[in-house]
C-alpha cells in the first residue's frame, strides 16, 4: 500500500490522512452496513478471495483483483467492489568482477544507472543482450530501467514512458556524443550485460535506484535481468486510472490550451 510521504507522490495514489481507512479496507476489516439499489450484486463475504483477471498465467498480463465488501467513507478505494493490485517488475542487479564472480547483488524497482562518476571523461561503457553486442556507449552513462522507473530519471534523460503492466526494460543513455544513440524497449526475458573494458580511459560507477552507489574498476560490469520478485502494490482504483492519473497531475502530460473551432 504506498502512502505518499514526499512531494510528488507519483506511485503513491494514498496520502498519510488516508493511510488508516486504507489498510482497513485493504484488509477486510470495513464492511458496508447498508446495501442501497446499486449495491444488489455486492459481494456478502466480508473476507477476501483472489481472482485473476487480464489472462495473467504467468508473471504479466494485468492485475489481480481481491473481491470483498468496501465502506462507503471519505475516500474513493476500489471499483466494483473490488481492489486492484498491480505486480510491479523490478531488475536483478548483479555486479561481477574480473574473474566473473558475483561480488554484489541488488534488487531494483526504478533504475540502475551506470555513469562515468567523478571522472572527466567520457563512460566508456561495452553493453551486450544475451551475449549478443548491443553497443559500445560512449556517453555520460547509461540507465537500464523498469516500466516503472520509465517516469523517473528514465524519463528525464529523453526515454520512452511505458505502462507499468507492460513486461520490459528499457535502456536509456544519459548524453550519448552522437546523435543516433536512442532510447531502447526490450522483452523482459533478456539479459543485459554492461561492462568497462580494459582499454577505458577510466572506470565508472553503478548506482541502484540512486543508492548503494559502487565503483566499477576495467573489466568489471553489471548484468540485469528480470527479478522473479515483483513488488504488488494496491491501487486507488485501477492501475491504468492510477497511472494515467498520475501523469495528468504531476507532469501536466500533454495540457495544452483547447483550439477553438472556427
Amino acid at each position: 500500500l504506498c502512502i505518499a510521504g514526499g512531494s510528488m507522490g507519483f506511485l503513491t495514489p494514498f496520502t498519510t490522512e488516508e493511510m488508516v481507512e486504507a489498510i482497513q479496507k485493504s484488509l477486510g476489516l470495513r464492511a458496508e452496513t447498508h446495501k442501497g439499489p446499486e449495491d444488489v450484486n455486492a459481494p456478502s463475504a466480508v473476507l477476501p478471495g483472489v481472482e485473476q483477471v487480464g489472462g495473467m498465467d504467468d508473471y504479466w498480463g494485468g492485475a489481480i483483483q481481491m473481491t470483498h465488501q468496501l465502506k462507503s467513507t471519505n475516500i474513493g478505494f476500489g471499483t466494483n467492489y473490488r481492489i486492484c493490485l498491480s505486480m510491479r517488475m523490478r531488475l536483478d542487479c548483479s555486479i561481477i568482477n574480473t574473474e566473473g564472480v558475483i561480488r554484489a547483488r541488488y534488487n531494483v524497482l526504478n533504475e540502475v544507472v551506470i555513469d562515468r562518476g567523478s571522472s572527466p571523461y567520457l563512460a566508456n561503457l561495452e553493453c551486450f543482450c544475451d551475449d549478443v553486442h548491443l553497443t559500445t556507449v560512449q556517453a555520460d552513462g547509461i540507465i537500464f530501467s523498469t516500466p516503472t522507473g520509465s517516469t523517473a530519471y528514465s524519463m528525464a534523460a529523453g526515454g520512452s514512458v511505458v505502462h507499468p503492466a507492460v513486461p520490459a526494460i528499457l535502456v536509456t543513455p544519459i548524453c550519448p556524443h552522437v546523435l543516433s544513440f536512442r532510447s531502447m524497449v526490450f522483452p523482459d526475458h533478456v539479459v543485459l550485460r554492461c561492462f568497462v573494458p580494459y582499454d577505458a580511459r577510466a572506470g565508472a560507477c553503478v548506482a541502484f535506484d540512486g543508492k548503494n552507489r559502487r565503483e566499477l574498476h576495467r573489466g568489471e560490469g553489471v548484468q540485469i535481468q528480470m527479478s522473479v520478485h515483483p513488488v504488488p502494490t494496491i491501487n486507488r482504483v485501477d492501475q491504468s486510472f492510477d497511472w494515467l492519473d498520475s501523469l495528468k497531475r504531476n507532469f501536466n502530460f500533454n495540457a495544452r490550451i483547447q483550439q477553438k473551432p472556427l
